[in-house]
């Protein structure tokens, strides 16, 4: 409270950092000294080196698998249409792109979408805190991984996973387009694994956005030089990128997507 009487700090203002260091494994949140493990639960299902006896648990590794999808699935279910927002954890809260997700996250909001992200830190926290700043519904799906990264403080509904592949699930499952702010090798496997679901037709009525001309045209130019001419795809392939640099054209095309998808069904 300052000298005049008025409050500083409004009430629904989120502290920056309000919890201590954390590591998820699965639903499981690992705080203080004991966030100090050395692997993670995908490493040891997918690492064959060692002693054999392991290859005996994984039948048991079936059920915990199982029960990531149907924790998955109920926590989700009651998500009203959603877009999933994806981007570099790295992106610090000084940098311009991190506004830029701030800003996505509030107009998405705004146009009635949950915001679906990783729910880490850096772009991911910036369209979580557009979001919920907005009066939206933030949605983050976390993971498992070999160093810190809790829930971002602006999530409203979290679900922590073991598995990518279970993850990767829920990030298509539940949304109705994907925007790619500018990430690293995490942003490319998850934008191409959306492509190829589309371009295969796994999924229909599903755009996709590069977001950052700056950033992305280099990757798009690249696609069209020497995947497209190399005869790997067609024309159609290529045209299912979307690239741009305006908040409200990336919003436009998530509406008109969803609206086409509204009214095939």
């Amino acid at each position: 409270m300052s000298e005049n009487g008025v409050d500083e700090h409004p009430v629904n203002e989120h502290p920056v950092d309000e919890h201590p260091k954390e590591k998820q494994r699965g639903p499981v949140v690992l705080r203080r000294e004991r966030r100090d493990e050395l692997t993670t639960t995908d490493q040891r299902l997918l690492d064959s080196r060692g002693h054999s006896d392991w290859v005996h648990t994984d039948p048991w590794r079936v059920l915990r698998i199982q029960a990531e999808f149907v924790e998955g699935f109920g926590a989700l279910a009651e998500v009203p249409s959603a877009v999933t927002v994806f981007g570099s954890a790295r992106t610090g809260r000084d940098h311009p792109e991190y506004e830029t997700g701030r800003e996505l996250g509030r107009a998405l909001a705004e146009a009635g979408f949950a915001c679906i992200t990783g729910g880490g830190p850096g772009a991911m926290e910036a369209v979580n805190r557009g979001c919920s700043e907005a009066g939206g519904f933030s949605v983050g799906l976390g993971i498992e991984l070999p160093f810190e990264q809790g829930l971002n403080p602006w999530v409203d509904l979290g679900v922590n996973f073991r598995y990518f592949f279970v993850r990767k699930t829920m990030f298509i499952k539940y949304s109705q387009a994907f925007i790619c702010l500018p990430g690293g090798f995490g942003t490319l496997d998850e934008l191409f694994e959306a492509l190829t679901l589309v371009q295969t037709k796994k999924v229909t009525k599903f755009p996709v956005v590069l977001f950052g001309r700056a950033y992305w045209q280099g990757l798009y130019d690249w696609v069209k030089s020497s995947v497209l001419d190399g005869g790997k795809v067609g024309e159609k392939d290529v045209e299912l990128l979307y690239l741009t640099d305006d908040v409200d054209d990336a919003v436009r095309i998530v509406r008109e997507a969803h609206q086409a998808w509204a009214d095939a069904h």
